[in-house]
């Protein structure tokens, strides 16, 4: 079996309006919501599936030096391809590499997870996460419906300023009971100019919140600061989770070594697919760590995480992300029916837990029609209007890349 052909296939879903989301300091605008598939064709038939990093960056990567590297191959081979290159291209390609394990496992007639290690389990706790910048009530309501869904977690991302993000954790706790975990992505308490909270009041925002017994306070503090979030874990008030901002291994053994998070959290899909995943696994383990996947696309995006996730206890890999998206019938931030139509068939979700599948490959068939049925549309998804400082950024696909302050004419990459 050889490798004939690499294929990203961008896609977008174009809002039928423009959002609009304020925020304390400014208001974000929302576009669109894009994706990528990732197909290997073989000269057997066969063809792998990955979900990739939904950004032009990435399919320019694929479509030249990492095609180039492996038409030819054998994807049955794929433990012993040495793929070099800058650490932006390495991560494009172990996001590819997916697609390979996908093949390799499909040809074997086995479930992905048993080139992965074996599954040590067979569903994995999900977590449904929404909330983006809305009224301390909304908050309460949103979060009382992905719990009636059966999730055992619901993450939003407060804005709101330092009062009124109190009073969101509290209403939030009132609504869903004590038994629903709480996840707080604090990632714009530092994104807001002039606005953003310094390292005083996140401290005392985390003291105040903990009687709420919040499951994590996710990135508070810029990322890259490892020192400031052991300052801030070691002050005991809540659990700190962060991980999805960092760009190489050393980064995270950094976060780690220092003990600086409770939770550490990675994205399959641009921070280095199953290899880094395993390597963080093993480190996580040895540090005593839980680990939280990162999953912000799309129900590929889940499952393929969620196969990886199972060959390893709970008591190390805990937490899978599930993005909540709206529609007639469910609660979510806003609609992405690109999300649920990827697959043919759709997850087993069943009292928070998804059942990873066992059959060949990812276990669930890829609808290819959603390439034709959502043309990709260029340019970034959303932008931030930022009132001080007064300066409009644009965001696109990729996720592990933080924040950046850039003018429209430069869009940045997160």
């Amino acid at each position: 079996m050889k490798i004939t052909k690499v294929e990203p296939c961008l896609m977008s879903f174009a809002m039928p309006e423009p959002i609009e989301l304020p925020f304390w300091g400014g208001v974000r605008t929302i576009l669109k919501r894009d994706a990528m598939l990732i197909k290997v064709h073989t000269d057997s038939g066969l063809s792998g599936f990955a979900p990739g990093p939904a950004h032009e960056r990435a399919a320019r990567e694929i479509n030249t030096t990492i095609s180039s590297f492996l038409i030819g191959k054998d994807p049955n081979q794929w433990q012993s391809f040495t793929f070099k290159g800058n650490p932006d291209i390495q991560k494009t390609y172990h996001a590819v590499e997916v697609a390979l394990i996908d093949l390799a496992a499909r040809y074997e007639g086995c479930a992905m997870s048993e080139l992965l290690g074996g599954r040590k389990r067979s569903r994995i706790k999900l977590y449904g996460s929404a909330g983006m910048y809305m009224e301390p009530e909304a908050y309460a309501a949103e979060a009382a419906a992905i719990a009636e869904m059966g999730f055992k977690g619901y993450k939003m991302r407060p804005a709101a300023g330092p009062e009124a993000d109190l009073k969101t954790v509290e209403l939030m706790r009132k609504s869903v009971g004590p038994k629903t975990a709480l996840m707080i992505d604090a990632h714009t308490w530092w994104r807001m100019g002039d606005k953003s909270y310094t390292p005083e009041t996140i401290t005392q925002l985390a003291e105040a919140i903990a009687p709420y017994n919040p499951e994590w306070l996710e990135e508070p503090l810029p990322p890259e600061d490892h020192q400031a979030y052991r300052k801030l874990r070691a002050a005991g008030h809540v659990k700190i989770a962060s991980g999805e901002h960092e760009q190489d291994l050393d980064g995270f053994s950094s976060l780690i070594g220092k003990q600086a998070v409770d939770y550490v959290q990675m994205d399959v899909c641009c921070q280095g697919g199953f290899r880094m995943g395993i390597k963080l696994f093993e480190m996580t383990e040895k540090a005593g760590l839980r680990f939280a996947f990162h999953s912000w696309g799309n129900e590929l995006e889940v499952l393929a995480a969620a196969q990886l996730g199972i060959c390893w206890p709970e008591e190390v890999v805990e937490w899978l992300e599930y993005p909540c998206y709206s529609a007639e019938d469910r609660a979510g931030m806003y609609p992405f029916p690109l999300s649920d139509e990827i697959l043919q068939h759709k997850l087993e979700i069943v009292d928070g837990y998804m059942t990873v599948p066992d059959e060949p490959g990812l276990g669930i068939g890829i609808n290819e029609k959603v390439i034709e049925k959502y043309p990709f549309i260029k340019g970034p998804w959303s932008y931030f209007k930022q009132d001080s400082p007064a300066e409009t950024i644009a965001v696109t696909g990729d996720h592990s890349v933080k924040w950046i302050k850039q003018d429209q004419e430069s869009p940045c990459n997160q």
